[in-house]
């Protein structure tokens, strides 16, 4: 005897044996929710309280792709990340029908426009600016702006390659990020920043001390120009860089000179930098063992705290100075940091900068110590306020992350960035295509300078670093605003200017 279901009758069937499965996984899911005790909501309203879950993971992504305005997002809002997305594509980015922007927002920038601005053919492109007179080969940086440390682990292969090779199509320096030196840092032939974090990665001794001769084998490359010395960063200052173990491969580890098995986690200082003096020297001893310029990194919780340091410089000497010193703001950065150093650990840059340029003016080591800023500022007007603020440079990490495709998933943390920049997962990486990417680096950065020289333009003056804090106006609580050098003025001009 046969036995045959019309389709109306296996439908029925379906939808019966779909319907039980749900019966018995909801009372799996039940079982499960009452029995465990480490969610109380699960506990009390078993199955239903899963949704809170995943709806405060939902909440995420809705919040930034339909329900936040586009200036509304932090650490970056869409108006931003747009800008950096249409800079990548080397065409205009222009637009139309007025600002988003709110302007009567306490804090915002304003620049002041000349009643009489250069012509076209008076207006000079960026000039070179030497960094390191006293070391044997100091270094002429071309670019006011360029990439930030970001470390080989903290970012992926492809990542660290598509700057390398976008950097040196723009012209720009690559900062290498506490991790060492990776063969994906050179395969571009751009300018590199070697930074020494408080581990000595790729420099160390195997009990982490500096190894003088790996360090004079990473200066014999000719394209490792300078040296930075990191003390602290935004993200976390007062806590060394944290590489969780599952962003660490054997090549990294290798490259680093550290286990593969476990955390890779940096001591929250030099152990050989006690006090200003010791810093000043170790800063010398890596200059006469590279002969490259060396300077350091930090983040500033009061300025006052290192005037003796500049005393001690102008008692020894200027050739004593660090030739550089980069300020991070410590509005956070792209690494895995505690929530209350990224949040509430160190001056936000826009106070941290104007106070330690004036600082190092006081002592008259304008012409001897450049002055790096970072932390933030990825956008025209962020870069031109750093420049009347007092910057030599500006740099930014966020900022080439949007270039490469960043975001904002807010995963760089683990190895399950989406994007491929921040995972070492081979599935993930190959979405970063770097043929591709690297243009778009260089891209943002041109467009970047360009548009800072547009608004030097603006104001005035010939060229960028020849902004001054009497060229920008900041709005103050009532909506009124009032020029920067009066709220800031700075040490060697007078406020009337």
């Amino acid at each position: 005897m046969s036995f045959t279901l019309n389709a109306l009758e296996i439908l029925a069937l379906i939808f019966v044996l779909s319907i039980g499965l749900l019966v018995i996984m909801a009372g799996l899911f039940f079982w499960v929710d009452k029995i465990q005790t480490g969610d109380a909501i699960r506990r009390n309203y078993p199955v239903i309280g899963r949704f809170r879950g995943l709806f405060t993971k939902l909440g995420e992504f809705f919040r930034q792709y339909f329900f936040a305005m586009d200036r509304e997002e932090m650490p970056f809002n869409r108006a931003q990340r747009d800008w950096v997305t249409h800079a990548t594509t080397g065409k205009s980015n222009t637009i139309a029908f007025g600002s988003t922007r709110n302007l009567g927002m306490a804090g915002t920038p304003i620049f002041v426009p000349a009643a009489f601005p250069p012509l076209d053919d008076q207006f000079a492109v960026t000039a070179p600016m030497e960094i390191g007179p006293h070391a044997t080969t100091p270094y002429m940086a071309r670019s006011i702006f360029n990439i930030s440390g970001m470390s080989y682990g903290a970012i992926s292969r492809p990542a660290v390659e598509a700057l390398s090779r976008g950097a040196a199509q723009a012209g720009i320096w690559m900062n290498t990020g506490e991790g060492g030196l990776s063969p994906f840092h050179l395969i571009g032939g751009c300018d590199i920043v070697y930074q020494i974090g408080t581990a000595k990665y790729g420099v160390r001794t195997r009990d982490g001390a500096l190894d003088d001769e790996k360090l004079r084998e990473v200066a014999a490359n000719p394209d490792v120009r300078m040296f930075e010395l990191k003390l602290a960063q935004g993200a976390k200052p007062g806590k060394g860089g944290i590489l969780p173990l599952q962003k660490i491969t054997p090549e990294i580890a290798a490259i680093r000179g550290i286990p593969e098995n476990q955390d890779s986690v940096s001591p929250n200082r030099h152990h050989e930098v006690n006090d200003f003096a010791e810093l000043l020297d170790f800063v010398d001893h890596i200059r006469r063992v590279t002969g490259k310029p060396v300077g350091f990194k930090t983040v500033v919780g009061s300025s006052d705290a290192w005037a003796p340091m500049f005393e001690m410089i102008n008692e020894r000497g200027s050739e004593s100075a660090p030739d550089f010193i980069t300020i991070d703001g410590g509005e956070g950065g792209t690494g895995a940091a505690p929530m209350p150093l990224m949040d509430l650990v160190g001056m936000p840059i826009r106070e941290a900068l104007p106070r330690m340029v004036d600082l190092r003016d006081r002592y008259e080591l304008k012409e001897r110590i450049r002055i790096i800023a970072a932390g933030k500022l990825v956008n025209p007007g962020d870069v031109a306020w750093a420049i009347c603020a007092g910057a030599d440079f500006v740099t930014s990490a966020r900022g080439f992350m949007f270039s490469l495709g960043c975001i904002q998933a807010l995963k760089c943390n683990r190895n399950t960035c989406p994007t491929g920049i921040t995972t070492h997962d081979p599935r993930l990486q190959a979405g970063l295509v770097v043929q591709d990417k690297y243009k778009k680096v260089a891209n943002y950065a041109q467009q970047v300078i360009n548009e800072v020289e547009t608004i030097a333009h603006s104001v005035g003056v010939g060229e960028p670093r020849l902004m001054r804090r009497r060229h920008v106006r900041i709005v103050q609580p009532d909506g009124s605003s009032i020029p920067f050098n009066q709220i800031r003025p700075s040490y060697n001009a007078p406020t009337s200017l």
